[in-house]
């Protein structure tokens, strides 16, 4: 896994209790430590039952706290203060799994261990994941706790329906690592530079239908878009992702699926009416079947040929910029040509009113469509032009996201 840069140097306590669902805990604190975040597990008694201390330690190079009077190795925090120690300077105290019992401890105040006497200290963000068979889970007493706990601002991850330990379905599955990653990343990018603000990202070829069953479509994937909304999470925003493709969804990204360019032009102009910024990554097609078959155009004896008539479709930026009360603060497009890069990328900036464009040349071979790398260049409003080198895709979209939060800042 690559670094990712709001996990990048994060302090993170990550608190273990007695469930059987303490193995994705271990994969978690992988996960986060090849992120980049530095790792302190707190394991209860009854987690040790599952998973040895030693398994923590292994993923994450650092000491393992386990009681209120001994950590694991020789090393680490002075016993006697280390539920002071752990929660200071902390980024995050996350408790996953977090069993009824651990939940019933934090809503009444109780300190009997080191993760109960650590919630109590910390200053930190605090963030559960409860894990427990289903009737424990919306047993009253449990849910009362939740409650309790949601009024003090503790964050929630809201567990999975799914097959429990016991045998039975229901809700209380500790969620994918993948999932706990997304929340916590969430979490870490509450007070980022976007906070507060509302980001409209669209994403993927539209789909131009011919009849039931066959469509005209293009080779963008989708993965600069979608590396844009994750982006934006992390810089605090709340995001509408607008899209064609079926690619995981990033947490806290509320998805609106389209198909063709119609669609996403219905789309995008109600939700950019109401967003501080408009990212426009989608590869949206410049014509579209003039007429489209009620029914499966079949192939005919002796048929050398089909015709299909195009006719353009809607400029979505177009229509966007024409209604200036109703634009968005900040417009980015995107210009993905074959030729004449800069001269092309210019001419849809200034006709398209955009605050800057990001051109990228579709003809390299390791940089563009369908590929995880990008090589872009962004020219501005103000007559600025940045070459970017060749880099992954989660790094151009952070810069777009930058440079859409400054302007955001600039204009106050």
């Amino acid at each position: 896994m690559d670094p990712i840069s709001i996990l990048k140097g994060k302090r993170i306590v990550l608190g273990v209790t007695g469930s059987i669902a303490v193995y994705k805990a271990v994969d978690l604190a992988s996960k986060l430590t090849q992120a980049g975040a530095l790792v302190d597990v707190v394991m209860t008694a009854a987690a040790r039952e599952f998973v040895m201390p030693l398994a923590f330690q292994a993923v994450t190079g650092r000491v393992v706290y386990t009681d209120l009077w001994h950590a694991e190795s020789g090393d680490g925090l002075p016993t006697h203060i280390a539920h002071v120690g752990l929660g200071e300077g902390a980024d995050l105290f996350a408790i996953i799994p977090a069993t009824a019992n651990t939940l019933a401890k934090l809503a009444a105040g109780l300190a009997d261990d080191l993760i109960s006497v650590t919630a109590l200290a910390n200053r930190a963000p605090l963030m559960v994941a409860p894990a427990m068979d289903g009737g424990m889970y919306s047993h009253e007493a449990t849910q009362a706790n939740i409650a309790t706990l949601l009024s003090r601002r503790v964050t929630l991850i809201e567990p999975e329906i799914g097959r429990m330990a016991s045998g039975l379905e229901g809700r209380g599955r500790l969620p994918e690592t993948s999932q706990l990653m997304g929340e916590i990343r969430r979490a870490l990018g509450k007070s980022g530079a976007l906070k507060g603000r509302r980001v409209v990202v669209t994403a993927g070829g539209t789909q131009e239908p011919i009849d039931p069953v066959r469509y005209i479509t293009n080779r963008s994937s989708g993965k600069q878009g979608y590396a844009i909304a994750q982006a934006a999470v992390d810089a605090g925003a709340e995001v509408v992702l607008i899209s064609t493709v079926d690619l995981p969804i990033p947490v806290g990204v509320q998805l609106q699926p389209v198909r063709s360019a119609d669609d996403m032009l219905r789309v995008t102009t109600a939700q950019a009416a109401l967003s501080d910024a408009l990212i426009m990554a989608a590869a949206v097609a410049d014509f579209t079947p003039e007429v489209v078959a009620e029914h499966k155009i079949k192939k005919q004896d002796g048929q050398s040929g089909l015709a299909l008539e195009l006719k353009r479709t809607a400029d979505i930026l177009g229509e966007i910029s024409a209604h200036k009360q109703e634009q968005p603060r900040v417009t980015v497009g995107f210009s993905a040509e074959s030729q004449d890069l800069l001269d092309n990328a210019q001419s849809k900036l200034m006709r398209k009113g955009l605050d800057f464009i990001v051109a990228n040349d579709i003809s390299a071979a390791d940089a563009g469509f369908a590929v995880d790398d990008n090589r872009v260049v962004v020219l501005t409003r103000a007559g600025e032009r940045v070459e970017y080198p060749l880099q992954s895709k989660t790094a151009v979209a952070e810069m777009i996201v930058g440079r859409v939060a400054g302007l955001l800042a600039a204009q106050g």
